[in-house]
């Protein structure tokens, strides 16, 4: 019972972060992160600026990994579930794509990554690089030939981070520092953007400073409805596309799901949780399993959503 607890809340957490990741792959979301991320949209309206994406984000076309990312053929590609088991290892972008500029000639390639939380087990913003570079360097005979590097795109990876303390937003790039003289080098320091987004467990209030933080909050939280979410997307962004309200139905609809399987685990052990309780009550009831030695870290982990260091603190502080 124990297994079949964690499998299926696992596939349920998966499900749940698959379609956060489509939904941000809709053309207007990613337009909206573009216009507050990118210099070059800033004065442009989200509307005008989708109409510069290349082509549709699809699913699981780009590895990361030497050797497979700069592979010819399709240009515009997109996410993937990111799971290491079932892929035998291979690791993916999330989202990419291709954007052109307002010149109608240059081209950037933008790349968005959506995380559940912070990862305790490395540094985010070594990841980032990382994945900055492969950009860079997968445009070797796919997008500049030989020794043409003047030819080399600009790359955009921003990072969208949930369950941060705070709402926040850095642009990390590159820098010269002259240490002798001053003579000037040839070539781009804007070559590599970083861009790391950390959205808190609440959505801020409407504001033009907190303006992308509360879409995006909307968008992925776990706690509002669809009616909710709706009503922000199209009362304060405008944003009224269908493809985007079945991928909220949808994530909701899966959200909902994982709510009916912590209620099932309670009664699994006896433990009767009424719907109009909803998640606050679940989760002190699961807390109280997992000390009791009734769940394990996993099951009580993947059900909540979370990563287990995450949950290990919430059971602490539901113990003071």
């Amino acid at each position: 019972m124990e297994t079949e607890n964690s499998v299926r809340a696992t596939k349920g957490r998966v499900q749940y972060y698959e379609s956060a990741k489509r939904l941000l792959s809709n053309k207007i979301i990613l337009a909206h992160i573009l216009v507050r991320t990118v210099k070059e949209f800033q004065e442009m309206s989200p509307e005008e600026v989708a109409g510069y994406i290349e082509g549709e984000p699809l699913i699981g076309k780009a590895p990361i990994e030497p050797g497979l990312t700069n592979v010819k053929g399709e240009r515009v590609v997109g996410l993937n579930t990111e799971n290491s088991e079932q892929n035998e290892g291979l690791i993916r972008f999330d989202i990419l794509f291709y954007v052109r500029m307002r010149d109608g000639l240059s081209q950037i390639i933008v790349n968005v990554e959506a995380q559940k939380d912070e990862p305790t087990n490395y540094g985010i913003l070594n990841r980032s690089i990382f994945y900055a570079s492969r950009l860079i360097s997968s445009q070797k005979e796919r997008d500049f030939a030989n020794m043409n590097y003047d030819d080399i795109k600009q790359v955009f990876s921003i990072w969208i981070c949930m369950n941060i303390d705070q709402n926040c937003m850095n642009n990390v790039s590159l820098a010269n520092h002259a240490v002798l003289g001053s003579y000037l080098w040839k070539g781009r320091l804007d070559l590599i953007n970083i861009v790391l987004i950390g959205l808190a467990s609440e959505i801020p209030k409407y504001s033009k400073e907190y303006e992308l933080h509360r879409l995006l909050g909307a968008l992925l939280s776990n706690k509002m409805t669809t009616e909710e979410k709706l009503g922000i997307l199209e009362a304060e962004y405008g944003i009224v596309e269908e493809a985007v309200r079945k991928d909220v139905n949808y994530m909701c609809n899966l959200s909902e799901a994982i709510l009916e399987r912590g209620i099932e685990i309670g009664k699994e052990h006896g433990i009767e949780i009424g719907k109009e309780q909803e998640r606050s009550r679940i989760l002190y009831e699961l807390y109280k399993l997992y000390i009791k030695k009734k769940i394990d870290l996993d099951t009580l982990a993947v059900t909540l959503g979370i990563s287990q260091e995450e949950a290990l603190e919430k059971v602490k502080n539901y113990q003071q």
